[in-house]
């Protein structure tokens, strides 16, 4: 009887771990569902899965295994593991696919869920979290941190000057030693003591710039992507009017170049995207949702199309492509797989994630006639601008109710400050002022920096961390003022501490700036502002080649 007793009690102990043995299997396998981690362990262990987490697993039955075995040993010897790589980068450009839409949902099936930017690039830089409730709101309090002029120009020498910034392609082409001859060419330009054309105390250094622009006529050749459906991709002239105006501008210009189109993308040294991120948003976004997903997605998936039926994107991740976005939303769109793009943004705040010397500052123009891109440029000459200081626009963020606040009801005459007014006034009081304050809304941006210079209006930027437009060749602080958001209470007492002679002299140079602000409709002139985007994303794109 005891020995039946015994053993009925070590049988229930045995079924007791049995049972406790399988909650803790279950427990385990849930646990790794919940952090997303069974992929990871799937694809270690179950045949026909790359152990490498970086390579997507391809759909496509017929890949190659010598391909696949040569992009390991390339990215063995860089150290580079690329984006959302596909086992057919060596595939034949000629194969395009025949209906973009579909094969951009397609592959935007197969995309992972957990892909982030933080390997993309090697000085990442950290991305803040933006209220998730009302993404598609900026910021309404001043940045912590603000950075100057001066520290901007000092980053871009820093990094054009580092080799660990760049992204070294995975196998060498021609094109890359090219680029390294026109930066060495560059370097060692000869000086430039006068020009006809270029007016020195406008830039940093003229010789560099005359020599860097010299060689992008005779060398640069960039490959424009066919694939991407209308109107999100290829329809500039539904953008060529209104605050965007900038992307379609370029978008038409650049599609059309004779000079520096080529149908061969062996011979590109740039890839251009050719995408407007506002019919993006006009197209995609769904009124009060609060979420952009959509376009995000949107975006990804073409990158998916592209670097799985061209071997560019993944032999340089990227970084030899770019693309111009003049809506607010660009540069959080734009993060993930294109973080390694030079992205030319309207919305060039390097306190969130521009990477000054790698992304451009996209001019913000306000185009109100196809026939007249430019508008009535000019204005009152420096002795009949009695008008001090110039405003007037919608109180967008917190910068401008701070400026009215301050300046709209005081006594003095000089300082017009004002809400909203009607157009024509608006243009005659820039073109009666001295300087036009140009402050930021909703972001750092505004187009009133461009219609400052066109109509003779010493610029006054009053926008924390705004990175100005071609800020690589331009010496802004010669003809710009900057006041930081603080100073808003000391705007006049700055104002009226510029000598007279130093104003006449910083007028001067704003006219001899327009040059690079204008558009030209049918063939660009060198040195307007299509070449001058152009020849921004060329030069970083030269110095980021070591």
């Amino acid at each position: 009887m005891d020995q039946s007793r015994v053993l009925r009690f070590i049988g229930q102990v045995e079924t007791c771990r049995v049972v406790l043995l399988m909650v803790l299997v279950v427990a385990f396998v849930s646990g790794l569902q919940y952090f997303e981690l069974s992929p990871v362990l799937l694809s270690i262990v179950s045949p026909g899965n790359s152990t490498i987490s970086e390579f997507r697993k391809s759909n496509d039955t017929t890949k190659s295994a010598e391909n696949e075995t040569f992009l390991a040993s390339q990215e063995a010897s860089t150290g580079l593991k690329p984006y959302n790589r596909t086992t057919e980068v060596l595939k034949s450009s000629e194969h395009k696919f025949l209906n973009d839409s579909h094969k951009i949902e397609a592959s935007g099936q197969r995309r992972r869920s957990n892909e982030t930017a933080s390997s993309l690039h090697p000085l990442q830089p950290k991305i803040p979290q933006i209220r998730k409730k009302y993404p598609h709101r900026s910021i309404t309090k001043p940045p912590s941190i603000v950075i100057s002029i001066k520290q901007m120009n000092n980053m871009i020498l820093k990094r054009h000057n580092d080799p660990k910034n760049s992204l070294a392609p995975l196998w060498g082409s021609k094109v890359d030693q090219e680029l390294k001859t026109a930066r060495d060419k560059i370097k060692k330009a000869a000086l430039v003591k006068k020009d006809d054309t270029l007016y020195a105390p406008l830039y940093h250094n003229i010789s560099i710039f005359k020599r860097s622009y010299e060689l992008m006529e005779q060398t640069l050749k960039v490959y424009v992507y066919s694939e991407g459906d209308r109107p999100i991709f290829h329809q500039p002239e539904a953008i060529m009017e209104g605050i965007y105006a900038s992307e379609g501008w370029f978008m038409k210009l650049m599609e059309s170049s004779h000079r520096f189109l080529t149908k061969d993308p062996t011979k590109a040294h740039l890839f251009y995207i050719p995408f407007s991120s506002r019919i993006l948003q006009q197209k995609l976004y769904v009124h009060d949702s609060h979420s952009r997903n959509n376009l995000v997605k949107y975006l990804g998936n073409y990158i998916d199309l592209i670097a799985s039926n061209y071997p560019s994107w993944n032999r340089t991740c990227g970084s030899d492509h770019f693309f111009t976005a003049c809506h607010d939303w660009a540069p959080t769109e734009t993060r993930g797989p294109y973080i390694n793009c030079i992205r030319a943004l309207c919305n060039a705040d390097v306190g969130i994630d521009f990477v000054v010397g790698k992304d451009v500052s996209l001019p913000e123009t306000k185009v109100s006639s196809l026939q007249n891109p430019n508008g009535k440029i000019g204005g009152s000459r420096p002795s009949k601008r009695t008008i001090l200081a110039f405003f007037a626009g919608s109180l967008h963020g917190y910068v401008r109710p701070i400026l009215l606040n301050q300046w709209s009801s005081r006594p003095e005459q000089d300082m017009k400050i004002f809400n909203r007014i009607d157009h024509k006034s608006y243009i005659r009081y820039m073109k009666r002022s001295r300087f036009c304050v140009c402050a930021k809304g909703y972001e750092v941006n505004s187009p009133r920096v461009v219609e400052s210079i066109l109509y003779g209006c010493v610029p006054v930027i009053i926008s924390d961390n705004f990175v100005p437009p071609f800020l690589e060749i331009l010496n802004w602080e010669s003809f710009a003022v900057f006041v930081p958001e603080k100073e808003i209470p000391n705007l006049r007492k700055i104002l009226i501490s510029i000598p007279v002679r130093r104003y006449v002299e910083m007028q001067k140079r704003v006219l001899k700036v327009q040059k690079h602000f204008m558009w030209h409709d049918g063939e660009p002139v060198r040195y307007d502002i299509f070449h001058m985007i152009l020849h921004s994303v060329w030069y970083n794109r030269v110095f980021q080649t070591f």
